[in-house]
């Protein structure tokens, strides 16, 4: 059985880009290569909230992750949530994402409602759902990223 952790970061930056990886470092995932992938949880896989993520391998390795993600160029807010659900008796699950410049309730609404149409279309029971979500204010001048990552497993060689 591997585990699912779910993390989460926001910073703000004087670029886009230095505001996400600076988000990726809040949530300590800034040394390895993300590759995203749809939102399907594996059967017989512990999903974990745990905020800051654990040493995953090596820098420079390949991290597999479903992303929220919002970048806004301040002034404004960015926000990002992701909501999971499994199957009862270890099945499998799902994750949905959803992201913008909003605030904490719209987003954690909208990822409740994407997760509830995910599962209407499949035939499993699923437990109750759990919901992450950041969001920040950005400045004026700066750049700002919220982000909320499932990270699969450990980091594997990339070549």
């Amino acid at each position: 059985m591997s585990t699912i952790r779910v993390v989460w970061g926001t910073a703000s930056g004087p670029t886009a880009m230095s505001s996400y990886d600076a988000a990726l470092a809040d949530a300590g995932v800034e040394n390895y290569n993300l590759v995203s992938v749809s939102s399907v949880i594996p059967a017989d896989t512990d999903v974990e909230a745990v905020g800051t993520a654990p040493d995953l391998g090596p820098v420079g390795e390949r991290l597999t992750v479903v992303e929220a993600r919002a970048t806004v160029a301040g002034p404004g807010r960015a926000s990002a949530a992701l909501a999971w659900s499994q199957s009862v008796d270890d099945g499998p699950g799902l994750f949905y994402e959803t992201s913008g410049e909003t605030d904490r309730e719209d987003v954690e609404r909208r990822v409740r409602e994407g997760l509830d149409a995910g599962q209407e279309l499949r035939d499993w029971e699923f437990t109750e759902p759990s919901v992450a979500v950041e969001s920040t204010r950005a400045e004026s001048g700066r750049h700002t990223t919220a982000l909320v990552l499932a990270v699969y497993g450990k980091s594997e060689p990339i070549c």
